[in-house]
């Protein structure tokens, strides 16, 4: 396990799910964690809470990253918590909307990009006078971006775009000693879907996939935590696909 002591993390959108759990693979691995959220209050703290009951140290910070200026709000946050310096930058908030051409409105439109690359992007701008040399940022992309299926046109154009910033941050931030690198998830077990629709996309997935089971949260995790450790030190501009074989 990687050792991310003495080191400082801001996972967006991690009161649940992929983020939680990204959270907690990195203050497992001693780095102090700042646990963002939007609506998920009670289950940031929850989190918090579960992380210093292991010894480790968090803090849960508040931002809307749908609004215009959530970006700039995150990052002022992230300054007056943890002070000057941040060695990890998870972005893993992010907007899912599944419509079809026909029926994917501007606001839909609008909201997924705003999102899904916007706030990643102004994160990264806001957050970099805090980043020094050997600091890694990950972002959460999707199989979406990679493969053509369902009704989520939108949707996966704007994880593309986000593939398209980790290049060009990469390139852009390199000179200073930062990595850029994203995950791509496929298909991820989610609690709070409905069991039917659950078992559909389920048996979607499995199709598609070398590894016949669905991914947990878990399984995504312990990658995020490599890229962003010293073990990584020479991986930059990639996007690692974490899907269980999809499409091989």
């Amino acid at each position: 396990m990687s050792n991310l002591s003495g080191k400082t993390a801001l996972v967006t959108g991690a009161s649940k799910g992929i983020g939680r759990a990204i959270a907690l693979a990195l203050a497992a691995r001693g780095a102090h964690v700042l646990v963002h959220y939007r609506s998920g209050a009670k289950e940031a703290e929850a989190v918090v809470a579960q992380i210093r009951e292991k010894g480790g140290r968090a803090d849960a910070v508040f931002a809307d990253l749908l609004a215009a200026d959530g970006a700039h709000s995150l990052a002022a946050h992230v300054r007056r918590v943890i002070g000057d310096r941040l060695d990890i930058l998870v972005v893993n908030a992010g907007l899912y909307k599944a419509a079809s051409i026909e029926d994917t409105t501007v606001n839909d439109f609008d909201e997924l990009f705003a999102v899904n690359v916007r706030a990643p992007f102004f994160l990264v701008q806001q957050l970099l006078p805090f980043m020094d040399e050997g600091s890694s940022i990950v972002l959460i992309s999707s199989l979406a971006a990679h493969a053509a299926f369902g009704t989520i046109a939108a949707y996966a154009a704007s994880k593309g775009a986000l593939d398209t910033l980790v290049r060009h941050f990469a390139f852009a931030l390199g000179t200073r000693g930062i990595r850029v690198n994203a995950v791509a998830p496929g298909l991820v077990a989610k609690d709070s879907e409905d069991v039917l629709k659950a078992n559909q996309r389920r048996d979607r997935a499995l199709s598609m996939q070398a590894l016949k089971r669905l991914a947990q949260p878990d399984d995504i995790s312990g990658v995020v935590a490599f890229l962003a450790s010293e073990d990584a030190r020479w991986i930059t501009g990639d996007i690692v696909r974490v899907d269980g074989g999809s499409n091989v």
